[in-house]
């Protein structure tokens, strides 16, 4: 296998190949309403309780259901048409959200869990069949341009949908943002359901007695097992939520301590700097990295400097200077999402592809959980303060990066040696 992969334009790609463009344009608005709703959520709730744990609680129900619902959600991936998937898990979100329009007092605020719980079960299919697609629609060189295409465009989202999102929950009221994000779920399935998927590896045997899906679920999880090369790719992202997920949280806490009276508008300005660092990351790894041999030593310099990120976000001022920061740690974290995603959709086996990733986002979310659950409940306990909390957790995102380095790295090196890097 040759080491360098070939380049791909970006606007070459979009324009020749319409399965992704289509895929590519649904994913666009789909993420737009999202993050209009995400940024709406967050203010909701900090406007209802005033409470970190409350606030810390809607992070943790938009990711734990997810990692449950992940194993499960895998097998229907390898099982099922990916395509219908998708279209059905955009339809049932598109309903979802509007049962946001029913909450307007703190005795409801329970509904917002039920509510965030069911989306993003819903949810846990979209993604991994999402993933599992793109090595299904483009060649195998053009890989690394479609994976940096999705990921900057989900960080550009962010980054302009947290912003006007922000502004749209100020000016218009957060009913009309949720109405926004039900649109755009139901324009993104009629994008998927115009893409043709030709593989004749995609599907999986039906259901049956003898197979179940239990049965199938530890079959993914033999296969990540026995490969360790898929195995380490397929905790990275995990390495990098042990302290990200926190990190991300106490940034909500942090814009609202910017501007108390204008909250939704100062949390959509950072995660619109989060946005552009993770928008700039891959762009940036796939002009200058190019070897992949590389790319275990850029994923692990990528999580110790997220940390370092943050150390300074903990250190300035919390006035807009504060944006710098935090974009040049999540330019080090965005690389880190984009390879990791190639070289796990390069050596994972099509029958396997969807649960692979389904299993990488259970590791992701159970650590993102544990760790947005220890730092909501620091901050609640009273027991350090929300800027030195964030220079605890930018620490231990730079150990973590840097025990990467020590350990998987070398491993790495030795199977690339010894022919072990496995390819589909």
């Amino acid at each position: 296998m040759s080491n360098i992969i070939p380049a791909s334009g970006y606007l070459e790609l979009i324009r020749k190949n319409a399965g992704f463009r289509r895929l590519w344009v649904g994913n666009i608005i789909s993420l737009f309403g999202d993050w209009f709703n995400t940024i709406a959520l967050y203010a909701l709730i900090l406007q209802l309780t005033g409470s970190e744990f409350a606030l810390g609680a809607v992070f943790i129900t938009k990711i734990f259901p997810m990692a449950v619902a992940s194993p499960l959600a895998g097998v229907l991936v390898d099982r099922f048409d990916r395509r219908k998937a998708m279209i059905v898990s955009d339809l049932l979100r598109a309903v979802i959200v509007l049962g946001f329009l029913l909450v307007d007092e703190p005795g409801e605020i329970y509904l917002i869990f039920v509510l965030i719980a069911l989306q993003v079960i819903v949810a846990s299919v979209f993604r991994p069949a999402q993933i599992a697609t793109i090595p299904n629609i483009v060649e195998r060189k053009d890989l690394v341009t479609a994976n940096t295409i999705m990921s900057a465009t989900w960080s550009i989202m962010m980054a302009v949908g947290a912003a006007i999102g922000g502004f749209v929950a100020e000016v218009f009221g957060l009913r009309a943002v949720f109405i926004l994000d039900s649109l755009s779920y139901l324009v993104s399935a009629w994008f998927i359901y115009r893409i043709a998927v030709t593989s004749a590896a995609v599907f999986g045997p039906k259901p049956t007695l003898i197979r179940s899906a239990f049965s199938e679920i530890k079959e993914g999880w033999r296969f990540i097992q026995t490969h360790p090369a898929i195995r380490r790719m397929a905790t990275v992202k995990a390495v990098w939520a042990i302290a990200g997920g926190g990190l991300v949280y106490m940034l909500v806490l942090v814009g609202d301590q910017m501007n108390p009276a204008h909250a939704a508008a100062s949390i959509g300005s950072l995660y619109a700097a989060r946005g552009l660092g993770t928008a700039i990351g891959p762009i940036a790894a796939r002009k200058f990295v190019t070897d992949e041999r590389s790319w275990a030593t850029v994923v692990g310099v990528g999580i110790a400097f997220t940390g370092v990120g943050y150390i300074l976000v903990g250190i300035v001022p919390w006035t807009w200077v504060v944006m710098l920061p935090v974009m040049l740690a999540h330019i080090a974290g965005g690389s880190n999402w984009v390879l990791s995603t190639v070289l796990l959709q390069q050596r994972s086996a099509d029958k396997f592809r969807g649960r692979v990733f389904a299993n990488e986002w259970l590791f992701v979310m159970t650590t993102e959980t544990v760790s947005i659950l220890v730092a909501s409940l620091v901050l609640e306990m009273g027991l350090f303060s929300l800027r030195n909390t964030v220079l605890i957790f930018g620490i231990i995102s730079t150990v973590s990066g840097l025990i990467w380095l020590m350990k998987a790295v070398p491993a790495e090196k030795e199977d690339y040696l010894q022919g072990n890097v496995p390819e589909s």
